[in-house]
């Protein structure tokens, strides 16, 4: 996994992880055949039954890896946009030893990465403990990245097998708009990138076990737009049953951005795109492109699609479908969600990558007091005096704080007050400030950034973690992994991590309990923020 920093799009969402180069996707070779639970007797391992035919992965010292199994059809010629289907079947022995091409996703100049154009993109890769025993808990990963970009196989699952005894699945879907376009009269449309990640959750189901999985075990997770997608199937109806916990890093359900967040006039921001919007847009995307129907748009190449003007702004899941039917904010508003237990949670200092990004040259003071006055308008005064100058290290720091507090950690704290009157809830706030930065030099320190806490997590070369960092990154895999087994992160002589409205501090000198609310003032901010600039919803 290589950490990249890139901001995405009109969608506004930061693109913590790319991905690497694309691979091709394993050939077949002659069928083996004796199975034991889902193994084949006498292949050391490596050789698995799908339901759709054997796989042959990788078996290394403490783990086997299985990369890029198909779990759905290819969504290209007449199954683009269109819901996910089934892979067709194989005979022999499939090599699942490389992943399959990231989804489509347009280049990333301040990446320096090329892009894809990658249609045939529906794989996964599973990586589980190398000895069988009894079924272990499976967390299923969405990655983030705007809903524009990213890779499941970037994200090495090697730490959180060992250090916790689960399998993990990493999934691709697609991207922009390829997975988001809602084009007026299409079922589905808007949200075949949800589709697709539900379709790999019924992959789970019907082939975990043959893994060393517990298909009745199954937890959800994912960072950023993955924490989104986690939330938007909290209230799907199409995923009841498929998972039963969810963890959501960065990302939530009631998340709206103020204009300004992300750079000096940016408009206010509701991630989940309304259906009438949403198919104006289409209508206007296919319009720029000389296309009157869908039918055109499927005769169009995929570098073409990427190019159009407006496709970052058909790059929101939509809801009013039968995917997402409400918006996922007003489900959890009417208690319309699975009642499965749920970690949601942020970084500290979530906005001041966007901070960075955004504003170029750094806020002065004066840009920080006309910033708080257009933003917040008849409550500026209220956000002024919570944000003093004097207490943050420059201006677009104090501003950081604000966008941190308004746009992730509140709505959090809001959502997570929704979801414990129906079910166990527990949160927690990544306050590692030192935590590893790989790339420029920052305008100003980026604490603990959005995305930070992933190489905990997931391991990176590139990331280095000294000592302590370790220790807090071996205590996030004993939460993380002990949720996904129990539903309860608590265990292993760790301090204890009570349920919401209390939370859990994650920092490198020792994870203890903190008071979340008050840390991120969500007293002054007690729903996030709402486009009519009232700081609640």
């Amino acid at each position: 996994m290589t950490i990249k920093r890139i901001l995405c799009g009109a969608a506004g969402v930061a693109a913590v992880l790319l991905p690497a180069a694309p691979a091709l996707a394993g050939t077949v070779a002659p069928a083996l055949a004796g199975t034991v639970g889902g193994t084949v007797a006498g292949a050391g391992g490596s050789i698995v039954r799908t339901d759709a035919g054997l796989v042959r992965g990788t078996v290394q010292k403490e783990r086997r890896v299985f990369r890029g199994i198909p779990y759905a059809a290819p969504p290209v010629g007449q199954l683009r946009w269109r819901s996910p289907k089934p892979p067709a079947t194989w005979k022999g022995v499939r090599a699942a030893t490389r992943p399959g091409p990231a989804c489509a996703q347009a280049p990333n100049p301040l990446a320096g990465l090329p892009g894809s154009e990658a249609e045939d993109c529906l794989f996964l890769d599973v990586t589980t403990p190398r000895e069988r025993g009894r079924p272990r808990p499976v967390m299923v990963y969405l990655h983030g990245g705007g809903f524009v970009s990213g890779a499941g196989h970037d994200y090495d699952a090697s730490r959180l097998v060992a250090g916790g005894d689960v399998v993990v699945v990493t999934v691709g879907y697609r991207l922009g708009v390829f997975g988001f376009l809602a084009h007026p009269g299409e079922p589905g449309a808007g949200a075949f990138g949800l589709e697709d990640q539900q379709a790999a959750l019924k992959w789970v189901r019907r082939n975990a076990s043959a893994f060393g999985g517990d298909p009745r075990n199954v937890t959800l997770f994912g960072e950023s737009a993955g924490a989104l997608s986690t939330c938007a199937h909290l209230t799907s109806p199409g995923a009841a049953g498929l998972f039963h916990r969810a963890i959501m890093q960065s990302g939530t359900c009631g998340a709206r951005w103020p204009k300004n967040s992300l750079g000096p006039g940016s408009p206010a921001l509701d991630l989940w795109a309304p259906p009438e919007e949403a198919a104006q847009l289409a209508s206007a995307y296919a319009a720029q492109l000389g296309c009157d129907s869908l039918a055109c748009l499927r005769g169009l190449p995929t570098g073409r699609l990427l190019g159009g003007q407006l496709a970052p702004l058909v790059s929101r899941p939509t809801y009013g479908n039968p995917v997402l039917p409400a918006h996922p904010a007003t489900a959890l508003t009417k208690g319309r969600f699975h009642r499965v237990p749920v970690m949601n949670g942020h970084t500290r200092d979530e906005h001041r990558l966007l901070t960075s990004w955004g504003y170029t040259p750094p806020i002065t003071a004066d840009r920080y007091r006309e910033l708080v006055a257009d933003t917040f308008a008849a409550y500026a005064p209220r956000v002024a005096a919570r944000y003093p100058l004097g207490e943050h290290a420059s201006p677009s720091e104090a501003w950081s704080a604000i966008m941190t507090d308004v746009s992730w950690a509140c709505p959090a704290q809001a959502d997570n007050r929704l979801l414990s009157a129906r079910t166990r809830v527990y949160t927690f706030d990544f306050a590692d400030r030192t935590a590893p930065w790989t790339g420029a030099k920052p305008p100003f320190p980026l604490g603990a950034y959005h995305g930070s806490e992933l190489p905990y997590l997931f391991p990176d070369p590139a990331a280095r973690l000294t000592p302590a960092q370790e220790r807090l990154a071996a205590a996030m895999i004993g939460y993380w992994t002990r949720f996904a087994r129990t539903g309860s992160p608590d265990g292993g002589g760790l301090p204890r991590w009570a349920p919401h409205p209390a939370g859990q501090s994650l920092d490198a000198d020792g994870p203890r309990p903190a008071d979340l609310a008050a840390r991120h003032s969500c007293d002054l901010f007690p729903g996030g923020y709402s486009a009519s600039a009232r700081p609640d919803r």
